[in-house]
C-alpha cells in the first residue's frame, strides 16, 4: 500500500472531507490502463508530500457511492481537496510537473 490511504465509501469522509490537511484523491479501478501509469507517480508524491499532503486511493469499482457523488465519468480522475471541498480535478494520465503545479497552492 505503501504511504497512501485505501478509501471507501465508508471512511472517505473522515478521511478527506474531514481532513486538516489538502487531501490528493486518485479515482481509478484495477483494470484502467492509464491508472496503473499514474500510479508511481501518485506514490512518488504521497511519498515526498507525507505530512503535507494526504494521498489516497479510490477504486470506483468497489465505491460507486462516493465516485457518484462527485460525477466521476472517465478514470483516472484526481481531485484535489481543500478544507472538506474539492477545488482541482485532473482528469487522465498526466506527468508529475502537471499534478505539482495544480496541487503547489495548496501545499504549506
Amino acid at each position: 500500500m505503501g504511504h497512501y490511504l485505501e478509501l471507501n465509501d465508508s471512511n472517505f469522509e473522515a478521511e478527506v472531507l474531514k481532513s486538516d490537511q489538502p487531501v490528493l484523491v486518485d479515482f481509478w479501478a484495477e483494470w484502467c490502463a492509464p491508472c496503473r501509469m499514474i500510479a508511481p507517480i501518485v506514490e512518488e508524491i504521497a511519498r515526498e508530500y507525507n505530512g503535507k499532503l494526504k494521498v489516497g486511493k479510490l477504486d470506483v469499482d468497489h465505491n460507486p457511492q462516493v465516485s457518484m457523488s462527485f460525477g466521476i465519468r472517465s478514470i483516472p480522475t484526481l481531485l484535489i481537496f481543500h478544507n472538506g471541498k474539492p477545488v482541482e480535478q485532473i482528469i487522465g494520465a498526466v506527468p508529475k510537473n502537471q499534478l505539482l503545479a495544480k496541487l503547489k497552492p495548496f501545499l504549506s
